[in-house]
């Protein structure tokens, strides 16, 4: 129906939530298709009931508990218990590697080379530790991934199905 960013399956025990599948696409009408196709389908002899969600962020659905092997709610909990999607399933829906989006940058694109040798590296600052600086990138990187995110909240809609 469309690119698929994130797919969750639920494990869980609860009527409510048992079998329950969520869906991210990246764009609001792939998921207005799926939900309107698959509503005239079946699987394994039971009519597919499939809605659109306002959820676009489902790490809060998600219980921390069963995550870390600890829940005891069972089929009382409300929080979704994720199933693991198998390897291929995973590279099928999202390929081998995700694509990289274009940048908006108006200068010139720059190939970066993937080999490193000493010489083409920076001379040490001070008494700096490589950790400190591998630290200091990694927020960034987590900051750039979380604007990211929300970028992408803001145009993907997720569809439940």
């Amino acid at each position: 129906y469309g690119e698929i960013e994130e797919m969750n399956v639920c494990d869980n025990l609860g009527d409510h939530l048992v079998g329950n599948v969520y869906v991210k696409f990246r764009y609001e009408e792939d998921a207005e298709k799926a939900v309107k196709d698959l509503n005239n389908r079946w699987f394994n002899g039971r009519p597919i009931h499939a809605e659109l969600s306002p959820v676009t962020d489902f790490r809060e659905a998600c219980c921390r508990q069963y995550e870390m092997g600890e829940c005891t709610r069972g089929g009382f909990c409300n929080f979704m218990h994720l199933k693991p999607i198998s390897r291929e399933l995973r590279r099928e829906l999202y390929g081998r590697t995700r694509r990289r989006r274009k940048s908006r940058s108006r200068s010139p694109p720059t190939r970066r080379s993937r080999s490193r040798s000493r010489s083409q590296e920076q001379p040490r600052r001070g008494n700096r530790s490589r950790s400190r600086e591998r630290r200091r990138s990694r927020s960034r990187s987590r900051e750039r991934n979380q604007r990211r995110s929300r970028s992408r909240e803001r145009e993907g809609r997720s569809g439940r199905f």
